[in-house]
């Protein structure tokens, strides 16, 4: 019996802001989605052409109230062949909520509140 990733979940209030943000921010896009008949639920799914993992972003019509992230010990992490036009980038986008030079790391959070590690090149 073997596994294999396929996708992560964040649950988004607004979907358009969302998507816009992933997109600005990490180059990621539609790649597919599903819809209630109902209209009271959307989940799209976000990919970056590079693996097959992919981000899913549910949003809830009747949700209005922001999601309890908790102490938000969560991340998703993402590798870049640039990190220092990247860090520029989320400075100008003013997303970045945390450095840490020591490790060569920083994290940008979502409209939401979700962090997202940002790596550079591995060696």
């Amino acid at each position: 019996m073997e596994f294999a990733f396929t996708h992560y979940n964040y649950n988004v209030l607004n979907l358009e802001k969302s998507m816009a943000f992933y997109e600005a921010a990490l180059g990621l896009k539609e790649v597919r989605r599903k819809e209630a008949t109902d209209g009271s639920w959307k989940l799209v799914y976000l990919g970056d052409d590079k693996t097959d993992f992919e981000l899913e972003l549910t949003w809830l019509r009747d949700r209005k109230e922001p999601y309890n992230l908790g102490e938000n010990e969560i991340h998703l992490a993402f590798l870049t062949d640039d990190f220092e036009a990247a860090h520029a980038k989320h400075k100008d986008m003013g997303c970045i909520c945390f450095e840490n030079p020591e490790m060569g790391i920083y994290f940008i959070v979502d409209p939401d509140g979700y962090w997202l590690e940002i790596l550079p090149p591995r060696k």
